[in-house]
């Protein structure tokens, strides 16, 4: 193995602090995380509460549940994350509010104590500040970077906390310098005890799939690939059931269902594609555990990769990048090589590339649900060695920069299309 102990441990930190648990979207819990971080440091519940968003931030709030509260959008967030929030569960920071705590930020909607703004002329596109007031006394809090990180905490003009803010502050100082053959010789080759953590992810998810299907979330799709009709068009087979199960795990939730998924790289709808397509069809093709644990790695290790470049938020779908993560491990775990997992990232980039991300919403699940189709899709074409080749569109021989010209049309080429998105989204009547 190519990879020294100390490059192992770093990747193996790396992928505990991606790979988290979270209940409810993650754009507006970091907002009542942030929220809940001011109240913390004002004292007390706050008379006012001024909220300043990044455009990513705004356009991914705006139109997903909230969990525990049967609403949408971010004024029951905040006004949550105010009343109830605590800091110190990081992305799970509403687990414990009950019904009481919902009426009253109900009433703290109706008093207009929250302003919610979009904060210009920034360049970081996960920006949440929170200014809160209680009496002569003021708090503030900011995130920057990624979902959990504070830049800056201060209670009356005394600053508590700082850090600076790039760019790139979703990296850590000590993250290692990953690419496709780091990613694979990683999952395969690292042993067993020391990533067979990856498989609470699979578990997790599978358990937030299952309360999804007896119930009724979102626009149900997860339960209408069950019907008779649709299994009469699909078949009753691994295919349906993989499509099944991702998207009833993101019906919850986007429609607000308390049940924790294990996020990735800040966002639980990228964990979902990410674990169940691969924990799905090991299953039903009777995968060892360690298979599977190496399968999970592998994937989700793909997306944090692909994530270090294209960033927490875009204007391309996370799904696309989760997708293909999901594709790697399927390849794994149908025998394939290196070079065919390599071809499975070619074919995932050929054909998902370009999919907006208009916010987190119900109908992500079936955008994460074409994901899954495609990741099926790529992965048994590159067990055939069918790859699309460098001839076509953005691929390259190289994977690696693949991924980089995918990433960098994310990041780079879609912003004007992000504009546009939020512009069309904040303009509806």
């Amino acid at each position: 193995m190519s990879i020294d102990n100390h490059e192992r441990q770093q990747i193996i930190n790396l992928v505990k602090r991606e790979v988290v648990p979270a209940v409810g979207c993650t754009e507006p819990i970091a907002v009542s995380l942030c929220v809940a971080k001011a109240t913390e440091t004002l004292g007390c519940v706050p008379q006012k509460i001024d909220v300043l968003l990044s455009a990513n931030i705004l356009k991914n709030a705006m139109g997903v549940g909230i969990p525990g509260t049967n609403m949408i959008g971010l004024p029951i967030a905040v006004a949550l994350g105010a009343l109830a929030g605590k800091s110190e569960y990081n992305l799970e920071v509403l687990k414990d509010i009950t019904p009481s705590d919902v009426e009253r930020g109900k009433k703290m909607i109706e008093d207009k104590v929250i302003n919610i703004n979009l904060k210009k002329d920034i360049n970081e596109k996960l920006y949440i500040e929170v200014n809160c007031q209680a009496g002569d006394d003021t708090a503030c809090a900011i995130i920057a970077g990624s979902h959990t990180t504070f830049i800056h905490i201060a209670k009356n003009n005394d600053v508590q906390y700082q850090k600076q803010v790039s760019s790139n502050s979703h990296l850590a100082t000590d993250e290692p310098v990953l690419n496709m053959r780091t990613v694979y010789e990683f999952a395969t080759e690292t042993p067993i005890d020391e990533i067979s953590f990856i498989l609470e992810a699979g578990r997790m998810n599978k358990s937030a799939a299952e309360q999804s299907l007896k119930g009724s979330y979102g626009h149900c799709l997860g339960k209408t690939l069950l019907g008779s009709q649709e299994r009469r068009i699909m078949g009753n087979n691994v295919f349906s059931d993989i499509l099944s199960y991702t998207s009833a795990a993101c019906d919850a939730r986007m429609a607000g269902a308390m049940i924790p998924v294990m996020s990735n790289s800040g966002s639980g709808n990228q964990g979902i594609s990410a674990t169940l397509p691969v924990v799905i069809y090991a299953e039903e093709n009777v995968k060892t555990e360690e298979q599977l644990a190496r399968a999970l790695m592998l994937s989700s290790l793909t997306v944090i990769y692909m994530k270090q470049s294209l960033g927490r938020l875009s204007a391309l779908c996370g799904c696309v990048v989760a997708a293909t993560g999901s594709s790697c491990g399927i390849t794994y775990l149908m025998g394939g090589s290196y070079q065919q997992i390599c071809f499975a990232v070619k074919n995932m980039i050929a054909n998902l590339t370009g999919m907006i991300c208009d916010g987190a919403k119900p109908s992500c699940s079936m955008k994460v649900t074409s994901g899954a189709s495609t990741a099926l899709l790529s992965a048994m074409l590159a067990m055939e060695q069918r790859c699309v080749t460098d001839l076509e569109g953005i691929i390259d021989n190289d994977v690696d920069q693949c991924i980089s010209n995918l990433t960098k049309i994310g990041s780079e080429g879609m912003s004007q299309t992000d504009e546009l998105v939020l512009g069309i989204m904040t303009s509806k009547h």
